[in-house]
């Protein structure tokens, strides 16, 4: 099994070769293996997808569980393993850079960090707050003997916000932090993807969770993405096969969703 720092140097590698690479997001150990086997080169958490699995919403679950589940995925596969560690489960910066040293503990080579404060009345933290817990997650990470890749993200459209020049001038802020990759969740067009990149001289991660959104791979590296996540698509579509496999029984008092589930055989294969 690789060491933790050659795994954090495969993942900063896979940001500086040509072209753009996708980083899936497991719910459990299982998928985690899954993915691995199917070739993927990187593995990434999913905040709602594991929150779903625990019978909880997204931002429900706290700092201890999250790298609980982190730890699980690291020690599920021989991937690097980056996480999204939300708002830093922390108010205060030192709780923050916190966070991010548990987070390097736990096996993991990247981890993300957001400007959603979680408040109804104020979702977005100010952008110079926000920076500044950027700047605290960086300096964590770069006293690790390993490079710690660090993403920052803007999280204006996800909450409704769809400012693109505020989420540009925070993304700008972010890389002035110190930030690794930059990430803006829920860009749909075209033109707004090519803003940001251009805006920016790091890493761009996109990711394709929104309906309707049907980038490929290769259209979005001819965007200049470097990276594409995709949240708790799969998680979703996991349970989206689940709920109409029961809806269909309760309904209908028939079995046919069996036609579409992966076979014993196919999942053992993947497993072992």
């Amino acid at each position: 099994m690789p060491t933790q720092s050659e795994k954090a140097s495969a993942f900063r590698a896979l940001h500086a070769r040509p072209g753009a690479f996708v980083i899936p997001n497991p719910w459990d150990a299982g998928t985690a293996k899954m993915l691995e086997r199917l070739g993927f080169e990187a593995l990434a958490t999913t905040s709602s997808g594991y929150a779903f699995s625990t019978g909880r919403l997204d931002g429900q679950v706290g700092r201890e569980k999250m790298l609980a589940h982190a730890r699980v995925l690291v020690e599920a596969t021989n991937l690097p393993v980056s996480a999204d560690f939300e708002n830093g489960y922390a108010n205060d910066l030192a709780g923050v850079a916190e966070t991010y040293r548990l987070a390097a503990d736990a096996g993991l080579v990247g981890a993300s960090i957001e400007d959603n404060s979680r408040a109804k009345d104020k979702p977005i933290y100010e952008i110079a707050e926000a920076a500044e817990r950027v700047r605290a997650a960086v300096e964590a990470v770069r006293a690790l003997p390993f490079p710690f890749t660090l993403t920052a993200r803007a999280e204006n459209y996800l909450v409704g916000i769809n400012d693109l020049k505020d989420t540009i001038a925070r993304l700008q802020a972010y890389q002035e932090a110190g930030a690794d990759v930059l990430f803006a969740p829920c860009l749909t067009t075209r033109e707004e993807i090519q803003a940001v990149v251009s805006s920016v001289d790091r890493p761009v991660n996109v990711i394709m969770f929104a309906p309707g959104v049907r980038f490929s791979l290769e259209e979005l590296a001819a965007l200049g993405v470097k990276r594409i996540s995709i949240g708790s698509s799969l998680a979703r579509a996991a349970l989206g096969a689940f709920l109409r496999g029961a809806r269909e029984i309760k309904a209908q008092g028939t079995f046919t969703f069996v036609d579409q589930a992966a076979s014993g055989k196919e999942i053992g294969e993947l497993l072992s």
